[in-house]
């Protein structure tokens, strides 16, 4: 029987389903793809958090919902997406290893050079919807370093686990870690 941990994020009420990450450990999944009345509430939140930036970025897949309402909002024309593969109209591309704890392989993130020659100088906001291992936010981080600009800020929708004790991320809300009952750990 699928078991849920329930929670208010950005004044929207979700149930997360709970995910076995392997025997011991489960974790909440936090999918925002898809859920619009979430994106515009959490968006709205985290643009409170930001500093003044230039552009920001974000991972593809998950990130992507998130980083197009916050630029949408804050009146952005343009936002940067590092993918998970190299696109054909990329005109080159930096790159940077990263394993997720929900992805079963290592991934390699890659940034268009077109991308990057915009970032050079510029104060750039680092967005997620969640910071587990921070495994994507330095691979993110790697990116804009890669690209010359300045990382202003660290976004995420949700902290998990140790994620939610460090000082360089500003989020919205906690989400636990389950044991393999389901109980909160911690």
């Amino acid at each position: 029987m699928q078991k849920y941990h329930h929670m208010t994020i950005a004044g929207c009420e979700r149930d997360l389903p709970l995910c076995k990450l392997n025997d011991d450990l489960q974790i909440g999944a936090f999918v925002i793809m898809g859920d619009q009345e979430l994106t515009v509430a959490c968006a709205k939140e985290l643009l409170k958090l930001a500093p003044e930036y230039d552009y920001l970025i974000s991972a593809e897949a998950k990130g992507i919902p998130l980083a197009h309402e916050m630029a949408r909002q804050h009146g952005d024309k343009k936002y940067m997406v590092a993918r998970k593969g190299v696109k054909l109209y990329m005109t080159g591309v930096f790159k940077a290893e990263v394993r997720s704890i929900t992805t079963e392989n290592q991934q390699t993130l890659y940034l268009d050079i077109a991308d990057a020659e915009l970032m050079k100088g510029k104060r750039i906001l680092v967005v997620d919807d969640v910071i587990s291992t921070g495994e994507s936010l330095y691979a993110l981080e790697e990116l804009v370093r890669q690209a010359g600009g300045e990382i202003v800020a660290k976004l995420a929708i949700l902290a998990e686990g140790d994620a939610a004790k460090r000082e360089d991320i500003r989020f919205l809300e906690v989400l636990p870690l389950f044991d393999k009952d389901g109980n909160v750990i911690g």
